[in-house]
């Protein structure tokens, strides 16, 4: 598809089943990387936990560093500058203190700098019951500030994966400007089966953007199994493209015109009124027949 100047653009998703070894996680997504550029993608968006996936503590202290000299971080530049791409790595766990990290996401520029950062804010800390217990918060600093960064083509919210079920970050990110919203992530099978497409097509539906949603799937070597499913969805809630169960790459043109003409005919952003919450104390039905 062809758009008139800033109208539009291809974006791609990457959708990945990284392991324990940071070079080949990178060898891996530099090559789907270079397979969406290949379709002409202008904007590229991996997963979350895109380098490594790892469960061990100690492990996971040990093969990640500081942003500075990072490694990875210097591949993806390289990529997105040889590719002339805007470059979204879904995150990266990053080392902030001697056994404390920080889960970010970089935007790169198609010069290959850094043009947004930003830290997820909502940690994952459940029991699924099925004996799967995450505790995010243990070895990551949650962030605290929500990101708004400026694309070619509007702003771009940026969010992680635990992040889509706070639907107020999502509002916040809307009314701050955002066209489209990123949520890179690592759902896990049992939630992404029950609640992945549920979540997202909400989310896109209620801030009238483009939601675009890249994963990780499969079997992991930490033992690790996630849903996939890579999602491009519209302000309608259409979707768009998904990338089902397998690692690879999936794209859609995003026609940006779409988003004011869904908030002309829904304008629901401009519709927030303040209320209170007011709770009423009603006698029991038999208590009431009683008297």
């Amino acid at each position: 598809m062809s758009f008139a100047s800033g109208s539009g653009f291809r974006a791609a998703l990457v959708q990945m089943c990284a392991g324990r070894d940071v070079s080949r996680n990178v060898a891996d997504a530099t090559a789907l990387i270079r397979d969406a550029a290949s379709q002409k993608a202008d904007y590229i968006q991996t997963p979350e936990c895109t380098t490594l996936m790892e469960l061990d503590a100690d492990r996971l202290m040990a093969e990640t560093h500081p942003e500075a000299g990072n490694a990875a971080l210097a591949a993806f530049s390289d990529t997105a500058r040889d590719r002339k791409v805007w470059l979204h790595i879904g995150s990266i766990a990053v080392k902030v203190g001697e056994r404390r990290l920080t889960n970010r996401s970089y935007l790169f520029a198609p010069n290959g700098e850094i043009a947004a950062r930003y830290d997820k804010i909502h940690m994952f800390d459940v029991d699924l019951g099925n004996g799967e217990i995450y505790s995010e918060s243990v070895n990551y600093q949650a962030g605290t500030s929500a990101v708004l960064a400026g694309l070619p083509w509007g702003m771009l919210g940026m969010t992680i994966c635990y992040d889509v079920r706070f639907p107020a970050l999502h509002r916040a990110l809307a009314k701050g400007g955002a066209k489209f919203i990123a949520s890179p992530a690592a759902f896990t099978r049992i939630t992404g089966q029950a609640h992945w497409h549920t979540l997202l097509r909400s989310r896109a539906i209620e801030t009238e953007t483009f939601v675009l949603a890249a994963g990780q799937t499969g079997h992991h070597e930490n033992g690790r199994e996630t849903f996939g499913h890579s999602l491009i969805i519209s302000p309608w809630g259409e979707v768009l493209a998904d990338a089902g169960s397998e690692p690879g790459v999936v794209v859609a043109d995003i026609d940006v015109t779409r988003i004011d003409d869904v908030r002309r005919r829904v304008p629901s952003l401009t519709h927030d009124r303040s209320f209170e919450v007011v709770t009423i104390s009603t006698t029991p039905l038999e208590a009431a027949h009683e008297q």
